[in-house]
């Protein structure tokens, strides 16, 4: 497939069910603790860099108005219109773009963090190299990047979701370490690296990087 096609399927299938995602996941954070305590590492290794951070693949909203509340000047960057002009209207003091994690459209060192929480599951392994270059290139030197992922080593093909809506993706889980080695093959170089629910059937998976000084 290529990279026009997947994007496009990403970014229909997520307008379709972009209202019931965003009811459904409205609460989400108010019960996993454990997931707020990983952004905050986050957002104190953003802090200490400075500048904006962008939430890469933002949907709603909800993570991105959730470390602003930390202290950072976060903006959220979506594939989907529908989900962006939803963010909008959920959180209308703070900034939402329409956009592409392929082709960012940021200033080269224009921010100081990167957050790319479950949005990097629907790029095929082959564009994913190229994701993380675009990472590197928008971050200050020394900028934090963190991302959030299934675990697991298999794809499967998403048709409905989220009330049964139709979608057409694909939904990427993958081991650790092949994401870490993607990461340091763009030159960052790894701070921590978190499990959550190891016991689940699909553990999340939390890397958190630093490009070069």
């Amino acid at each position: 497939m290529s990279a026009p096609d997947w994007l496009a399927d990403t970014r229909t299938s997520y307008d379709t069910v972009a209202d019931n995602y965003t009811d459904f996941t409205r609460d989400a954070l108010a019960k996993l603790p454990l997931l707020r305590g990983v952004l905050a590492l986050f957002a104190e290794a953003a802090r200490e860099v400075g500048g904006p951070v962008a939430d890469v693949g933002c949907g709603p909203g909800l993570i991105t108005a959730h470390v602003r509340g930390l202290g950072l000047d976060a903006f959220g960057v979506d594939l989907s219109p529908r989900m962006v002009e939803i963010a909008r209207r959920d959180h209308p003091g703070l900034r939402f773009e329409v956009g592409s994690m392929t082709d960012l459209d940021l200033v080269d060192g224009s921010v100081g963090g990167v957050l790319a929480f479950y949005s990097v599951i629907h790029v095929p392994d082959a564009e994913v190299p190229a994701v993380f270059t675009q990472f590197r290139r928008v971050l200050r030197p020394g900028g934090v990047v963190m991302l959030g992922f299934h675990v697991g080593d298999r794809d499967s093909f998403k048709t409905e979701g989220y009330g049964g809506l139709p979608m057409s993706l694909h939904v990427h889980r993958r081991p650790v370490e092949r994401v870490a080695g993607w990461l340091r093959d763009a030159g960052f170089a790894l701070e921590a690296q978190v499990l959550l629910g190891p016991d689940d059937e699909v553990p999340g998976g939390v890397l958190i990087a630093r490009s070069p000084a």
